[in-house]
C-alpha cells in the first residue's frame, strides 16, 4: 500500500441505533472503523488515520491524522450517538484537515461510512465531488442501512469523485457482517497505485502527491530518498532477472531429463515382454541343469534325516563307493540299514512323543529314499553302523534338536537315549558271537 493520509468519517446519527447489523450499526461500524485503521497503520509506517464524526451539532475531528493507532480505537470507544448526518460538510472538513498534514508526500483519502439517508440533493453531492477531485483527493463510501435510499445519490457522487479508479463505493446488505464484507472488498485492499490522485496540488493542495514524479517522490524536494528509491528499484530488478535465468534453465533441463527419460521408457516396452520371457527361460534352464547333481547334495541339507546320510559313511569304507556317484551309491545302503535299525528303534521307544518325532524323520527319509532309483539289500554292516550313531551323543543331541516340538534336555528323553545306547552297544557286542555261531553250524 502508498504513503497515505487517510481520514475517517464515521455515521453516529440516531439511525445508527437500528439493530439491522449486529449488534447495531453503530457497533458494527465501529469495529470496521478499528479493522480499517488497523490495516493502513500496517501496511506502511507512515501512514496516518484520523477520526470525524458526521453527526451532532456540527461535524467534529477527533484525531486528526496519526500514526498512533491507539489514538484511533480510543476515539471510537468515547463515541456517542446524537443527532443526523451532515454529509457535504462532513466531506469539506475531512479535505481541509488532509490539507494541512505533515507529510506532504501522502496521498489524500477519505472513507466514508452512510448508515442513514442523506439530506443532500444529487446535484449538491456531484458538486461536491468534483471540488473533492480537483484538490487529488480519493473518497470511498462505504453504504449500509438505507442503501434504497441513497444508491443513486452515492453512485452519482462516487463517479464523479473517481480518477482513474481511485475511489469506490461498497454497498453492504443488511443481516451481513460489516467488517467481514469490507475486508475482501477494494477498500481494504487498494495499495493506492495507479489511478490515486497526487495530493495537494496548486495553492489548495500544498506540495505535490507523488504523481508524475519517478517512485510517487519529487526528486527536487527529497534527491537523496529519490536515489535511494532508484537503487533499491535496480537491486530488485537484478535480482528477479538472476531468478528469472535460473528458473528457465531448470526448466530447460527437466523437459530434456523427462524427455530422456520418456525415450528410454519407450525403448524399453517393446521389448518388455520378450525381454522378461528370455528372461525366464534363461532363469529356468540355470535351474533345471544342474538339478540332478544339486537335487542329489541338497536333500541331505533340507531334512534332518537326509543330512544324517553322509555321516552313516564311515560304516562303509568295507564297500567303497562307485566312482560315478559317490554320494548316492554311499547313501544307498545307509538309508536300507537307517530304515531297519529305526524300526528296531521304534519298536524299544517307550516314549510317545520320542516315538512320533522318530516316525516322522523315517517319513521324511523315506521321502527322500523313494525318489532314489532301487537299491541293492543292505549290508549286514548297517546295524552295527546304526549302533555307533546311537552310541554318539552328540551327534544325536544334533538330530533331536531339529525335530519340532522335541526338547533335547527333556530328563525322559535323555534317560531314553542313554538306555538306547546302552542297547545298542550290547547289541554290537553280540553280534560277532552270534556270526560265529551261525558260522560254525
Amino acid at each position: 500500500m502508498s504513503l497515505e493520509a487517510t481520514v475517517v468519517c464515521v455515521d453516529n446519527s440516531e439511525w445508527t441505533r437500528n439493530g439491522d447489523y449486529a449488534p447495531n450499526r453503530f457497533q458494527a461500524q465501529a469495529d470496521a472503523v478499528n479493522l480499517l485503521a488497523g490495516a493502513k497503520t500496517q501496511a506502511n509506517p507512515e501512514n496516518t488515520v484520523g477520526v470525524l464524526t458526521m453527526a451532532g451539532k456540527k461535524p467534529t475531528i477527533l484525531v486528526t491524522p496519526t500514526a498512533d493507532l491507539g489514538k484511533v480505537l480510543n476515539s471510537m470507544a468515547s463515541l456517542q450517538i446524537e443527532g443526523e448526518t451532515n454529509f457535504s460538510a462532513s466531506s469539506q472538513i475531512a479535505q481541509l484537515a488532509l490539507k494541512h498534514r505533515q507529510n506532504k508526500n501522502q496521498r489524500q483519502r477519505i472513507v466514508m461510512f452512510v448508515g442513514s439517508p442523506l439530506s443532500e440533493t444529487k446535484e449538491q453531492l456531484v458538486r461536491i465531488a468534483k471540488k473533492l477531485k480537483k484538490n487529488n483527493v480519493a473518497v470511498d463510501v462505504v453504504s449500509f442501512g438505507d442503501n434504497e435510499a441513497n444508491e443513486e445519490k452515492l453512485a452519482a457522487f462516487t463517479e464523479a469523485v473517481t480518477s482513474g479508479d481511485s475511489s469506490h463505493l461498497v454497498t453492504v446488505p443488511a443481516g451481513t457482517i460489516l467488517s467481514d464484507q469490507l475486508f475482501g472488498s477494494p477498500i481494504y485492499q487498494t495499495d493506492g497505485g495507479g489511478g490515486y490522485a497526487a495530493g495537494g496540488g496548486g495553492a489548495e493542495g500544498g506540495g505535490g502527491g507523488g504523481e508524475g514524479f519517478e517512485f510517487g517522490v519529487d526528486a527536487n524536494m527529497d534527491p537523496e530518498l529519490a536515489m535511494a528509491l532508484r537503487v533499491s528499484l535496480e537491486e530488485e530488478r537484478a535480482r528477479q532477472g538472476a531468478a528469472g535465468e535460473g528458473q528457465a534453465a531448470e526448466s530447460a533441463a527437466t523437459p530434456a531429463g523427462t524427455a530422456a527419460a520418456d525415450g528410454g521408457g519407450g525403448g524399453e516396452e517393446p521389448m518388455d515382454e520378450d525381454a522378461l520371457l528370455q528372461q525366464a527361460l534363461a532363469m529356468s534352464m540355470d535351474v533345471d541343469e544342474p538339478a540332478p547333481a544339486g537335487g542329489m547334495s541338497e536333500a541331505p541339507a533340507q531334512t534332518p534325516a537326509a543330512s544324517s546320510a553322509p555321516a552313516a559313511t564311515p560304516a562303509a569304507p568295507q564297500k567303497p563307493p562307485a566312482p560315478a556317484e559317490p554320494s548316492v551309491s554311499a547313501a544307498q545302503p545307509a538309508g536300507d540299514a537307517h530304515e531297519e535299525s529305526a524300526a528296531d528303534l521304534l519298536e524299544e521307544v517307550d516314549d510317545p512323543e520320542l516315538a512320533a518325532a522318530l516316525a516322522m524323520s523315517m517319513e521324511d527319509y523315506g521321502g527322500a529314499s523313494e525318489a532314489a532309483p532301487p537299491t541293492t539289500p543292505a549290508a549286514p554292516e548297517g546295524d552295527a553302523a546304526m549302533g555307533e550313531l546311537l552310541g554318539d551323543a552328540d551327534y544325536m543331541a544334533s538330530v533331536l534338536a531339529t525335530l519340532p516340538g522335541v526338547d533335547p534336555n527333556d530328563p525322559a528323553l535323555q534317560e531314553t537315549l542313554r538306555s538306547l545306547q546302552q542297547d545298542g552297544s550290547k547289541d554290537g557286542s553280540k553280534q560277532p558271537g552270534s556270526d560265529d555261531k551261525k558260522e560254525g553250524s
